[in-house]
Protein backbone atom coordinates (compact mmCIF):
# COMPACT_ATOMS: atom_id res chain seq x y z
CA UNK A 1 0.00 0.00 0.00
CA UNK A 2 1.10 3.64 -0.85
CA UNK A 3 1.34 5.88 2.74
CA UNK A 4 -1.89 7.62 1.57
CA UNK A 5 -3.59 4.22 1.40
CA UNK A 6 -2.00 2.80 4.71
CA UNK A 7 -3.38 6.55 6.59
CA UNK A 8 -7.28 6.08 5.19
CA UNK A 9 -7.18 2.42 6.24
CA UNK A 10 -5.62 3.22 9.91
CA UNK A 11 -8.36 5.92 10.04
CA UNK A 12 -10.92 2.73 9.84
CA UNK A 13 -9.84 1.70 12.97
CA UNK A 14 -12.22 3.22 15.49
CA UNK A 15 -9.13 3.44 18.19
CA UNK A 16 -6.83 4.59 15.58
CA UNK A 17 -9.73 7.37 14.25
CA UNK A 18 -8.85 9.60 17.64
CA UNK A 19 -5.44 10.42 16.28
CA UNK A 20 -4.67 12.96 13.88
CA UNK A 21 -3.17 12.56 10.20
CA UNK A 22 -0.05 13.68 11.41
CA UNK A 23 0.21 11.23 14.41
CA UNK A 24 -1.26 8.38 11.62
CA UNK A 25 1.21 9.23 9.51
CA UNK A 26 3.82 8.52 11.77
CA UNK A 27 2.91 5.39 12.59
CA UNK A 28 2.28 4.33 9.05
CA UNK A 29 5.56 5.32 8.45
CA UNK A 30 7.23 3.30 11.09
CA UNK A 31 4.96 0.43 11.12
CA UNK A 32 6.67 -3.03 9.75
CA UNK A 33 4.58 -5.03 7.49
CA UNK A 34 4.62 -8.59 7.83
CA UNK A 35 3.19 -11.17 5.31
CA UNK A 36 2.26 -14.78 6.91
CA UNK A 37 1.71 -17.64 4.04
CA UNK A 38 -1.83 -20.05 4.96
CA UNK A 39 -0.80 -21.89 8.80
CA UNK A 40 1.97 -19.23 9.61
CA UNK A 41 1.92 -18.25 13.94
CA UNK A 42 1.85 -14.79 13.84
CA UNK A 43 2.55 -15.18 17.91
CA UNK A 44 1.32 -17.42 20.34
CA UNK A 45 -0.75 -17.50 23.26
CA UNK A 46 0.82 -16.35 26.58
CA UNK A 47 3.90 -14.43 24.92
CA UNK A 48 4.87 -11.37 26.00
CA UNK A 49 2.77 -8.46 23.32
CA UNK A 50 5.53 -5.46 22.93
CA UNK A 51 2.37 -3.96 20.02
CA UNK A 52 -0.27 -4.88 18.32
CA UNK A 53 -1.09 -6.04 14.97
CA UNK A 54 -3.20 -4.26 12.31
CA UNK A 55 -4.83 -6.98 9.47
CA UNK A 56 -5.07 -5.23 6.38
CA UNK A 57 -5.33 -8.15 3.81
CA UNK A 58 -6.53 -11.93 4.93
CA UNK A 59 -7.70 -13.40 7.87
CA UNK A 60 -6.70 -14.56 11.20
CA UNK A 61 -7.91 -17.32 13.27
CA UNK A 62 -7.45 -16.65 17.13
CA UNK A 63 -7.07 -19.98 19.52
CA UNK A 64 -7.60 -19.39 23.00
CA UNK A 65 -4.12 -20.46 24.93
CA UNK A 66 -4.00 -23.46 26.97
CA UNK A 67 -5.31 -21.66 30.42
CA UNK A 68 -7.78 -19.11 28.44
CA UNK A 69 -11.17 -19.85 28.36
CA UNK A 70 -12.91 -19.04 24.92
CA UNK A 71 -13.75 -20.51 21.34
CA UNK A 72 -12.10 -19.82 18.65
CA UNK A 73 -12.77 -16.57 16.38
CA UNK A 74 -11.58 -15.47 12.66
CA UNK A 75 -10.86 -11.81 12.40
CA UNK A 76 -10.47 -10.18 9.14
CA UNK A 77 -8.92 -6.81 7.80
CA UNK A 78 -9.23 -3.72 10.09
CA UNK A 79 -9.00 -5.68 13.00
CA UNK A 80 -6.56 -4.50 15.49
CA UNK A 81 -5.24 -7.34 17.61
CA UNK A 82 -3.20 -6.91 20.86
CA UNK A 83 -4.33 -3.02 21.07
CA UNK A 84 -3.72 -2.56 24.97
CA UNK A 85 -0.12 -3.63 24.34
CA UNK A 86 0.20 -0.62 22.49
CA UNK A 87 0.13 1.07 25.91
CA UNK A 88 1.26 -1.67 28.74
CA UNK A 89 2.91 -4.76 28.62
CA UNK A 90 0.75 -7.42 28.72
CA UNK A 91 0.73 -11.78 27.23
CA UNK A 92 -1.18 -12.09 24.47
CA UNK A 93 -4.14 -13.42 25.05
CA UNK A 94 -4.65 -16.17 22.15
CA UNK A 95 -2.45 -17.89 19.15
CA UNK A 96 -2.79 -16.11 15.62
CA UNK A 97 -2.96 -18.21 13.00
CA UNK A 98 -3.20 -17.06 9.08
CA UNK A 99 -5.99 -18.65 7.66
CA UNK A 100 -4.89 -17.75 4.48
CA UNK A 101 -2.21 -15.56 2.71
CA UNK A 102 -2.33 -12.59 4.99
CA UNK A 103 -0.62 -9.21 5.84
CA UNK A 104 -0.29 -7.35 8.63
CA UNK A 105 1.15 -3.89 9.99
CA UNK A 106 3.20 -4.50 13.02
CA UNK A 107 2.85 -1.17 15.60
CA UNK A 108 5.46 -1.61 18.27
CA UNK A 109 4.40 0.29 21.64
CA UNK A 110 7.21 2.28 21.64
CA UNK A 111 6.76 3.53 18.20
CA UNK A 112 3.06 4.44 19.69
CA UNK A 113 4.06 5.89 22.71
CA UNK A 114 6.77 8.12 21.14
CA UNK A 115 3.78 9.09 18.69
CA UNK A 116 1.68 10.30 21.86
CA UNK A 117 4.24 12.05 23.32
CA UNK A 118 4.71 14.02 20.47
CA UNK A 119 1.14 14.79 19.63
CA UNK A 120 -0.56 15.71 22.88
CA UNK A 121 -4.22 16.32 21.53
CA UNK A 122 -4.15 12.81 19.79
CA UNK A 123 -3.17 10.88 23.12
CA UNK A 124 -6.03 13.11 25.01
CA UNK A 125 -8.39 11.94 22.18
CA UNK A 126 -7.49 8.11 22.69
CA UNK A 127 -7.33 8.67 26.70
CA UNK A 128 -11.09 10.02 26.75
CA UNK A 129 -11.95 7.06 24.48
CA UNK A 130 -10.42 4.72 26.45
CA UNK A 131 -11.47 6.05 29.60
CA UNK A 132 -15.18 5.66 27.95
CA UNK A 133 -14.79 2.20 27.59
CA UNK A 134 -13.64 1.41 30.67
CA UNK A 135 -16.56 2.85 32.11
CA UNK A 136 -18.98 0.91 29.84
CA UNK A 137 -17.08 -2.08 30.94
CA UNK A 138 -17.39 -1.41 34.46
CA UNK A 139 -20.87 -1.15 33.94
CA UNK A 140 -21.43 -4.70 32.46
CA UNK A 141 -19.47 -5.96 34.80
CA UNK A 142 -21.49 -4.76 37.98
CA UNK A 143 -25.03 -5.96 35.66
CA UNK A 144 -23.23 -9.27 35.53
CA UNK A 145 -22.15 -8.78 39.65
CA UNK A 146 -25.90 -8.09 40.33
CA UNK A 147 -27.13 -11.17 38.36
CA UNK A 148 -24.90 -13.66 39.70
CA UNK A 149 -25.41 -12.17 43.12
CA UNK A 150 -29.29 -12.60 42.80
CA UNK A 151 -29.41 -15.97 41.41
CA UNK A 152 -26.23 -17.49 44.13
CA UNK A 153 -27.80 -19.91 47.05
CA UNK A 154 -28.34 -18.34 50.06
Amino acid sequence: MALDDDIAFFERVPILAALGKQALRVLAIGAEARRLQTGAVLFYSGELADGAYLVQQGTLLMEPGTFAEGKQYTIGAGALVNELALITEMPCPATAIAKEPTVVARLSRSLFLKTLEGYPVDARNLRDIMARRLEGSTRELAKVKAALEKNAPP
